[in-house]
């Protein structure tokens, strides 16, 4: 695999960052087009029967706590700073569909944990903090983790934790072309990606139904979604 390494972006250009987060969705959905998830009804339906779900995005919910790296490895600060770091880089990105709140969509957040089983599987170290993760991570270079990014969104539709629960084998469509599967096992439901070489990111049931009630949902999960064997 090629790599592109990249620094951290300052703290001095956080505004700037938060800026481009929410205004380059008009140009991503400009060039970008979205597949809607094959064989996931429930979403769909929820389109006609709930129509006035609210339109907080899930990049509203991600900068939530302040944009800052901290010791809690349970949330997504490592995820926030990635998200801001590709549209950084490149602002059409269609990673920006995460800031329109307008748009239905399914996002599987991986937690800062996550992201260090995946830096540990990759590179056979464990960083000490999540800056370090982020470092780390960031050497895969802006357009690998822009198709990670993607790999963790299904356009089209709101998909609660319940109603993942009853799709076991059902296949998704992400925003990045390929499709994830939902694993639903005795021991919680899990998400299959492309990846034959490691455990799949199991759903963390004290993570789902993030920003419910709006039209953009998400789930938190214990590994990266991998869109090939890395």
């Amino acid at each position: 695999m090629h790599r592109v390494g990249f620094g951290i972006t300052t703290e001095g250009n956080n505004m700037r960052q938060r800026h481009l987060f929410t205004t380059a969705l008009a140009t991503a959905l400009a060039t970008a087009a979205f597949a809607v998830p094959a064989g996931a009804t429930s979403g769909a339906a929820q389109s006609d029967t709930h129509p006035r779900l609210g339109t907080r995005s899930l990049a509203t919910v991600l900068a939530a706590d302040g944009n800052r790296f901290d010791r809690k490895w349970g949330d997504f600060d490592i995820l926030d700073r990635t998200v801001r770091t590709v549209l950084n880089a490149k602002p059409s990105s269609p990673v920006a569909v995460l800031a329109d709140g307008r748009t239905r969509l399914t996002a599987f957040l991986p937690t800062d944990r996550a992201f260090r089983r995946l830096v540990v599987d990759l590179t056979g170290t464990r960083p000490a903090t999540e800056r370090a993760t982020f470092t780390a991570a960031a050497t895969l270079g802006v357009d690998t983790l822009e198709t990670v990014l993607l790999f963790h969104v299904v356009p089209g539709d709101t998909i609660t934790a319940r109603e993942a629960a009853h799709a076991d084998g059902v296949k998704l469509v992400t925003a990045e072309g390929g499709d994830i599967q939902i694993d639903v096992r005795r021991d919680g439901i899990f998400v299959r990606d492309d990846d034959f070489d490691d455990p799949n990111p199991r759903v963390l049931p004290w993570l789902t139904d993030i920003n419910k009630g709006n039209r953009q949902i998400a789930h938190g999960i214990s590994r990266v979604l991998r869109p090939s064997n890395l």
